[in-house]
């Protein structure tokens, strides 16, 4: 039903003795990083301040040689980062190992994409004090070649003049433009090259972008291909050039430098001779780019598997479901898959949580038209017209995955708590089909033991859809005694008035007027430090997974709640909080 499911999940913070909090992995994770990043900038920052071989070089820049060089460094690191997150097999496949991912890890992985953007964050920002420190630089070069720069900066500013071979400045006259100079050279050609492409793809990226103009999200993003090509040629140009090893040997640099009108004159102080550092950043981002390809020609060759749409069902609410199959196909409840429609386009995926549970013979996702995309498939399906289209009439769908999501650690607590807003009950219409599933199955013996199920929609419609798997589920804890097992808690934040004098009229009827459940319908928003007291009275001493998907706003406070509520005493409960983003 939901469009665009990004998942991720937040890992808990949980109190402990003595009323402080302990820190979790993922803020851990953050400390390290930022750590990293701090030490490669500030040891390479004052390696170019006080290594000898750029003594001459920061005669001519200045501390804004040691600005570019360090930014360059951070850059090579976050750039090798990037990638790995948004490495959807490789992070689903330590998702499922039990020997290295479990617990608090697993969650950890959860934030693989808000990780990636924290590390897009630092690239622009090391990008943009390294574009400033080198444009600075140029200006510096440029200016060296003057009279007012001093004796010693002309004469390092002209060295290499007649070889141009062992030159300290790259700006070789002093007549040409500035501009010119920088888009003639590599370095210069591809660094315009880079920074294009980051701009359009930070900006592309952002929450507005997103959700109104998504494709221009997905098709800008592919400018990392150029961003990585000219990263990686970046280097060659060698417009940082310091004092070459030998010349250090030859030229005595203690003397030499206060003596520099005696260069070529003594043997003692030998014209000084320059080189540039052979490029790095290929060293830093050849695993990673390695890793990208393997996982593209994983998903290319999942998109070339048949996948047959065996049925097409119109629910009410201007929800369509779409029931498939393919070989081979296994998933996990709460898991979620890539679609694309080679009709509607070739080149857009979209996202999509899976609505069915692994025990069903199929596999399917609920749409709803929010966007071009989902009303150009609905409309190839048919549902638009409400036509019944036969199986060789329907259109091809590729679909890559499933991947993990934080709601597949439902059951891996004894007590959960799963809580949506609106299109934010798809995910749990899996874990909830499979929970049905696995208690029909006798000999199934499942850790979970309590379930309380919150949903919060703003009208009545949005509850059609799912009321049935509801009453069915309702219907099957009822006949094996385990009225217990699954609560359910329906909030209606938003009605007129003729609903309310229908549903005043029905009050005292055994089953709720809106959804046939025997759970009546509660009006209003729920008091959630009063939902998570009652929760933490009624599970003491247990370790409860608080599992949400819905808008930010509600995803801060719940997040603020499982804190707030968790015990302070190692032996009490404790909250663990994971959100699903869409």
């Amino acid at each position: 039903m939901s469009q665009k499911i990004i998942p991720e999940s937040v890992v808990s913070v949980e109190a402990f003795q003595n009323n402080n909090d302990t820190i979790s992995n993922y803020i851990m994770l953050q400390v390290t990083w930022l750590g990293l990043n701090a030490y490669l900038f500030i040891d390479t920052f004052i390696w170019y301040e006080k290594a000898d071989s750029f003594y001459y070089t920061r005669v001519i820049l200045g501390s804004t040689l040691a600005w570019a060089r360090a930014s360059a460094m951070c850059l090579n690191f976050n750039c090798m980062l990037i990638i790995l997150p948004v490495c959807r097999n490789f992070v689903s496949l330590l998702r499922g190992s039990s020997a290295c991912c479990r617990g608090d890890l697993r969650r950890l992985l959860d934030k693989n994409i808000t990780f990636h953007r924290l590390v897009g964050y630092m690239i622009t920002l090391h990008a943009a004090i390294h574009v400033i420190a080198h444009f600075i630089n140029i200006e510096r070069y440029h200016m060296s070649q003057s009279e007012e720069a001093g004796i010693l900066c002309n004469i390092l500013g002209n060295i290499g003049n007649q070889s141009n071979k062992d030159y300290l400045n790259p700006i070789r006259s002093y007549n040409k433009t500035i501009i010119k100079e920088v888009f003639v050279s590599v370095a210069g050609i591809t660094g315009f090259v880079i920074t294009l492409a980051l701009v359009l793809i930070v900006t592309s990226s952002t929450e507005l972008m997103r959700r109104s103009f998504y494709e221009v999200f997905l098709y800008t993003h592919n400018l990392f291909i150029l961003f990585f090509i000219g990263l990686v040629i970046h280097g060659t140009g060698q417009i940082v050039r310091g004092q070459s090893a030998h010349s250090i040997l030859l030229h005595n640099l203690t003397y030499c430098k206060d003596h520099y009108y005696e260069w070529g004159k003594t043997a003692q102080c030998p014209v000084p001779q320059f080189s540039g550092s052979n490029p790095l950043t290929w060293k830093w981002v050849t695993f990673p780019l390695v890793l990208y390809t393997f996982e593209r020609i994983i998903r290319f060759w999942r998109s070339k598997q048949e996948v047959v749409i065996t049925k097409v069902v119109s629910h009410s609410s201007g929800v369509v479901e779409i029931q498939m199959k393919k070989s081979g196909f296994a998933m996990e409840p709460g898991q979620y898959i890539f679609l694309q429609c080679l009709t509607v386009s070739r080149l857009e995926w979209h996202p999509f949580t899976l609505t069915s549970a692994p025990e069903e013979p199929f596999f399917s996702v609920h749409v709803r038209a929010v966007g071009d995309w989902t009303q150009r498939l609905l409309a190839q399906c048919g549902a638009s017209r409400n036509l019944c289209l036969e199986p060789w009439q329907l259109p091809r769908i590729a679909v890559d995955g499933p991947y993990g999501s934080a709601a597949t650690n439902v059951f891996h607590y004894n007590v959960s708590v799963c809580i949506a807003a609106g299109i934010g009950v798809t995910p749990f219409s899996s874990v909830l089909k499979s929970i049905w599933y696995k208690y029909c199955s006798s000999h199934y013996d499942m850790g979970l033991k309590k379930v309380h199920f919150y949903w919060l929609c703003r009208d009545t419609h949005s509850f059609e859809w799912f009321a049935d798997l509801l009453i069915s589920l309702e219907e099957q804890m009822s006949e094996q005694g385990k009225t217990d097992f699954l609560s359910y808690h329906l909030f209606l934040t938003g009605w007129d008035e003729n609903q309310a004098s229908h549903i005043a009229l029905h009050c005292d009827n055994d089953l709720d007027v809106i959804t046939g459940l025997r759970h009546k319908t509660n009006f209003g928003r729920p008091n959630w430090n009063k939902e998570f007291r009652y929760l933490a009275d009624s599970h003491t001493g247990s370790s409860i997974g608080v599992f949400f998907c819905g808008p930010k706003p509600l995803s801060k406070i719940l997040n603020s709640m499982c804190r707030l509520h968790s015990s302070s005493d190692t032996r009490g409960v404790h909250f663990h909080y994971n959100k699903e983003s869409f």
